[in-house]
């Protein structure tokens, strides 16, 4: 029997904040992440008359979110707007707000940028949100050894991409003195 409208909502509103701030999360900015949102409710929307067992909605409203998320970065437009020069100096950037909070975010936005779609929300979903591996390799419909060994590699690049930052101002700040 398939999921009734009402049901959805209720499935829905369970989810809502948790899945709402992992969108702004995923997009690395609270606004977009809402449009991000949105855009999965309706998708999840039109399609839930196929969801069977309202028990797998929370990876299957995930996947969604997921999917719709790959989707935005499949667009040429989307990839102008987002894309930013690898070579900008993000210290530069952290100078206008030297509020620890706000570095850190910039620190995780950049490093979160080596990462293709599908890594960056085994990270969110791991490391920001909480989830369990079992969850994350019933959500991507993977063995658990798998989905840690991308996490694992995920943060291999992110750790990666942040040493290049630490050493581009290190010897900035060496060659000052």
């Amino acid at each position: 029997m398939a999921m009734n409208r009402d049901l959805f909502w209720q499935l829905i509103e369970k989810e809502h904040q948790r899945a709402r701030d992992y969108c702004g999360k995923l997009m690395g900015d609270f606004m977009a992440g809402d449009d991000l949102y949105q855009d999965a409710v309706i998708r999840a929307y039109r399609g839930c008359g196929g969801l069977r067992e309202d028990s797998a909605f929370k990876s299957w409203f995930y996947t969604i979110i997921g999917n719709t998320y790959k989707s935005r970065f499949r667009s040429a437009w989307w990839r102008r707007i987002v894309r930013r020069d690898e070579s900008s100096n993000i210290a530069e950037l952290l100078q206008h707000n030297p509020s620890g909070a706000y570095e850190a975010r910039r620190r995780l936005e950049y490093a979160m940028e080596a990462l293709s779609a599908n890594d960056r929300m085994i990270v969110t979903l791991a490391e920001l949100e909480g989830w369990k591996i079992s969850e994350i390799a019933e959500m991507f419909s993977a063995k658990e050894g798998a989905i840690k060994m991308r996490l694992s590699r995920a943060r291999t690049k992110m750790r990666e991409r942040l040493g290049r930052i630490y050493k581009n101002n290190y010897e900035s700040f060496k060659n000052r003195g």
